[in-house]
């Protein structure tokens, strides 16, 4: 068979694949896996193993790993620094001390009955390190689909995936070490971390400026073939370099992503670079799935439903365990195990490279790879289910969503003929400082903990809770509101919302915020009173505005954009693209941040002027008293309990943050 027929071979097999996930609801990765076993050596036998894919299938390695470098910034696990070094680190170590001593329990069983149990320590490790890992990829999906990420259960997930993908950073190194003797075991180990060391050192010493001079100078040029060249030559260049330095090639990828995850080009890098990392994973997924043989799985069928159900029931009571020691709520404890119990793409990735230095015997490999598909079969189930597992497990968390949803309906009982905000960005705030001018009442309804904190302070009417689920909308008074505002654009939610308002208010009407008009029609259809395009609505601002400078009289200008917003924005739909319509997102913006005074505070009785707040970039917006009172801001002063909502960058806002409670 010639390379061009393999190569063919591999993109009808792959194509077939992801179109039976997809018409079934399955990952893609599924797929990519059972074409594998139906192509490979052990079924119809149309394609071998080479090394030459082989090869090629490690690139998608390379490129999973630089997409986990992206993610990797310090602002993110600052934010997450509990679930990724907490409880992630205690499940990655947990796990495999388990399986470790697990296997060192068989080998002295076997050793008192007579027998040899033939694997050893270094395999045992391996299989432990395959085993705590998760799978990012359907997880993530999920839960995205869900909306789930920015809930409690959510945030502890994407901690503990994080730390398991950066633990396979390690573990690459670690696992070829294995297959040496004790005392060279050590030394390759640590001659590989000094070399890890230095190598990272020089990269990261100076190499986030670097690479932000280098970016920047591409990005420049205007062209998207050179932007595209140059991150496939930093991609592969550092994994080339790591490689040739006696480490991995994912290792250099992972420290290609995190350099320019630090720059402002990160979400255009992902975009770009998201293609190559889909096709030469799936590429990869083949090649794991050519290694799967059926024939001793339907013989010891037994033994591979033994390895799915004791991983998935061993990793979640281990998780949700080490959830509630970190004082985690009972049923965000039970959804965090549920979530985490498969097995991840990253344990084809180590059970592979354990298999290639002869440390897992390999008529082992097929059943554990088996039920490794299996776990992720049954990830779907597992979340689709998760609701009524955990009310069956935890008797106190449909008590803890009772208290949540009587917060906000407390809030809101008084309130009539309000609008309810769903998510209180940018644009929430902004609407709603816009009612409190008109004096019409408001509900608003976040899932961001920080925010729901700071806003309530301030005094704003702002619940923790989730606009997509009936019981929050119900709580706060939808039967009873004047309009609903969808102020995120998220469309999935909010086709979600529209559903529940036409369900249980059809009468009230609902205005949507999106980024363009590519879901206008669709929002329309399921219901929408409004839908309000950012891109439209930017452009007739624009429009508004030239016209205003070469000279059309403003009335006729207000018009105009009148008889637009009029035509449902009709003739603005259909834009020419161009090569500058590509931006990238501000850094530094300014941001609201509340900050109440101790009651001994040492600025007590002092003019709040006295302070200089705006020397360091920082306005005062409001003053609130103790007593929940309001205080005009100009020629106030300041009295211990008062809490001010201050304005600008994340920066100077620490700067007054200090001043302020400053003792």
């Amino acid at each position: 068979m010639t390379s061009l027929d393999l190569a063919l071979l591999y993109l009808v097999a792959a194509v077939l694949g992801v179109v039976v996930c997809r018409s079934l609801k399955l990952p893609p990765m599924l797929g990519y896996l059972a074409v594998g076993v139906l192509i490979g050596p052990n079924a119809l036998a149309f394609a071998q193993d080479s090394a030459g894919i082989q090869y090629l299938a490690e690139f998608g390695v390379v490129f999973l790993m630089f997409a986990i470098g992206l993610e990797f910034n310090l602002p993110k696990l600052r934010a997450l620094r509990t679930a990724v070094f907490g409880l992630g680190m205690s499940q990655v170590v947990l796990t495999v001390a388990g399986a470790m001593v697990g296997n060192a329990l068989l080998i002295a069983g076997y050793a008192l009955l007579g027998g040899v149990w033939e694997l050893q320590w270094e395999g045992a490790l391996v299989l432990g390190a395959a085993m705590a890992m998760s799978s990012t990829a359907i997880v993530v999906k999920l839960m995205a689909e869900r909306l789930e990420l920015e809930s409690p259960h959510g945030k502890l997930v994407m901690g503990v995936l994080l730390f398991q993908d950066l633990a396979v950073v390690p573990l690459l190194v670690l696992i070829p070490a294995l297959n040496s003797s004790g005392g060279q075991m050590a030394e390759a180990l640590a001659w590989a971390a000094l070399k890890a060391i230095v190598l990272l050192g020089l990269l990261l010493y100076g190499g986030q400026k670097l690479m932000r001079w280098w970016l920047t100078l591409v990005a420049r040029r205007k062209s998207d073939e050179l932007f595209m060249l140059n991150l496939l030559l930093v991609t592969l260049g550092l994994a080339w370099m790591t490689e040739h330095a006696g480490l991995s090639l994912a290792l250099g990828a992972f420290v290609a992503g995190m350099l320019i995850s630090e720059t402002e080009y990160r979400h255009q890098v992902e975009t770009d670079i998201r293609p190559f990392h889909d096709v030469l994973l799936g590429l990869f997924f083949i090649t794991i799935g050519m290694k799967l043989d059926w024939r001793p799985l339907v013989d010891s069928w037994w033994l591979v439903i033994l390895l799915t159900a004791l991983p998935i029931l061993a990793k979640f009571v281990l998780i949700a365990g080490l959830a509630r020691l970190f004082r985690t709520p009972p049923g965000v404890a039970l959804r965090t195990g549920l979530y985490l119990a498969q097995a991840g793409e990253f344990g084809f990735v180590l059970l592979t490279l354990g298999a290639q230095h002869q440390l897992i015997a390999p008529h082992w490999v097929s059943p554990v790879l088996a039920s490794m598909v299996l776990s992720m079969l049954a990830t779907p189930l597992l979340i689709l289910y998760s609701n009524r597992i955990v009310m069956k497990l935890s008797s106190s968390d449909w008590l803890m969503q009772s208290v949540q949803l009587t917060t906000i309906a407390k809030k809101s009982i008084k309130q009539e003929a309000h609008v309810i905000i769903c998510g209180y960005g940018r644009s929430g705030q902004n609407l709603a400082r816009l009612l409190e001018g008109e004096h019409i009442p408001y509900m608003a309804l976040d899932l961001d903990p920080d925010r729901v904190r700071q806003a309530a302070a301030a005094g704003q009417s702002v619940v923790f809770g989730d606009a997509a689920k009936v019981q929050s909308l119900m709580a706060a008074g939808l039967a009873r509101a004047s309009a609903v505002v969808v102020s995120y654009h998220d469309t999935p939610s909010a086709l979600k919302i529209l559903d529940l308002v036409r369900a249980h208010a059809p009468r009230v009407p609902v205005v949507v915020r999106t980024i363009d008009d590519s879901d206008l029609e669709r929002l329309k259809a399921a219901g929408a009173t409004e839908v309000v395009p950012e891109a439209i609505e930017g452009s007739l601002m624009l429009a508004s505005h030239a016209l205003a400078l070469v000279g059309v009289p403003m009335r006729r200008v207000i018009r105009i954009t009148r008889d637009a917003r009029d035509k449902r924005y009709g003739l603005l739909r259909g834009y020419f693209h161009g090569a500058d319509d590509d931006t990238v997102d501000e850094i530094e913006q300014a941001r609201l941040s509340s900050v109440t005074l101790p009651t001994a505070s040492a600025h007590a009785g002092r003019p709040l002027d006295d302070l200089a707040l705006h020397a360091i970039g920082v306005a005062v917006v409001s003053l609130r008293r103790a007593d929940g009172k309001g205080q005009l801001v100009d020629g106030a002063t300041l009295a211990g309990g008062d809490t001010l909502v201050i304005s600008g960058t994340p920066a100077a806002l620490v700067l007054a943050e200090e001043k302020l409670l400053k003792a």
